[in-house]
């Protein structure tokens, strides 16, 4: 009994916590937990919701890759469903700024994990 207590305090610290203030191992509780209730809402029809933690997983993934292996004015494919490419322009925090190629879609910012490294 105890030890789920102290688990719900540790869980609700987490919560309150931005992702660029955990460590990897509270990301990846975010990521798991986040999956786990994208299945319940997709199992229930809730597909809004479904997208909402689906977002969260991809902007949670950004959080553990090294900004270093993206290199300015390199293009990379996109993990997004598409099969599109993406050249980055620029890096700020998280996101890739750029552009999809053979698209004339204005200047858009990605999560980096939407990035096939």
């Amino acid at each position: 009994m105890r030890l789920d207590k102290n688990y719900q305090k540790v869980v609700s610290k987490m919560s309150d916590k931005r992702l660029s203030e955990m460590d990897r191992q509270e990301i990846l509780h975010v990521i798991q937990t986040s999956k786990e209730k994208m299945r319940k809402a997709e199992m229930n029809g809730i597909m809004n919701e479904y997208d909402v933690y689906a977002n969260k997983v991809v902007i949670a993934e950004s959080y553990l890759i090294d900004t270093d292996k993206i290199e300015i004015g390199k293009i990379y494919k996109l993990k997004d469903g598409t099969e599109d490419f993406f050249k980055v322009e620029r890096l700020k925090g998280i996101f890739a700024w750029g552009f999809r190629i053979n698209h004339s879609d204005p200047e858009e910012g990605l999560p980096i994990s939407l990035l096939k490294l």
